[in-house]
């Protein structure tokens, strides 16, 4: 029985589902989502009762959370497009959840534990030169400081700790349906994700990589 512990919120999504199949092999995984559990990622309260009691400590832990815009929303193509509710939905969802599962997550990180929050490239403010997708574009960016900022206080108390950003690539999943680029399976994401993950080390906690474990400008 493995004997290394992971952890996947947002196990019930296209790509966390996947994460969480292809670690069974070598790992005791835990799975949190919304539809599973009850956990609003949103909601501090929620936070607290998923994750509160679980017992660490984990080696392994994916924050797989997020959405492209609230239902019956959509990515904005123009400012005239910027709804206020919309963004603060979507940051909620995509910045403040995983500033609040970090939260949660800290006192049960093994001391070399590793966190990879799956953000996404356009989350990148140095290589966006289409513009558009308000919401979407700014919360990745600012999940992505979230990232670094707790990187850097993880790593005073975990000192093996390893905490990155992650771009899982364009994945078949219902998120991306409609979308023209090129994708990959789930699991040849996740399979992907993992070994970013697992072959980084400590030196470069803090960064933000994609599925092939090149670095990403901010």
């Amino acid at each position: 029985m493995p004997t290394d512990r992971a952890l996947v919120v947002g196990a019930s999504g296209g790509i966390g589902a996947a994460l969480a199949n292809r670690l069974d092999d070598s790992h005791d995984v835990t799975r949190l989502s919304r539809s599973s559990d009850g956990l609003d990622v949103t909601d501090a309260a929620s936070v607290a009762r998923i994750i509160g009691p679980l017992e660490g400590p984990f080696d392994l832990v994916f924050v797989a959370t997020g959405i492209l815009a609230p239902d019956g929303a959509a990515p904005e193509k123009t400012l005239d497009a910027v709804d206020a509710e919309v963004m603060a939905r979507t940051f909620a969802v995509n910045a403040i959840g995983p500033a609040l599962v970090l939260r949660a997550i800290v006192p049960k990180l093994a001391d070399a534990g590793r966190i990879g929050v799956l953000t996404a490239r356009v989350g990148s403010i140095g290589d966006n030169r289409m513009g558009g997708w308000y919401s979407y574009r700014a919360a990745k960016a600012a999940a992505n400081q979230i990232v670094h900022g707790a990187a850097i206080e993880i790593g005073r108390r975990n000192k093996g700790s390893i905490v990155v950003a992650l771009h899982p690539g364009t994945v078949e999943t219902p998120f991306t349906e409609g979308y023209k680029a090129p994708k990959v399976s789930a699991g040849e994401a996740a399979a992907n994700l993992i070994d970013v993950l697992t072959g980084l080390d400590p030196a470069q906690s803090g960064g933000f990589f994609d599925y092939a474990g090149d670095r990403i400008e901010w």
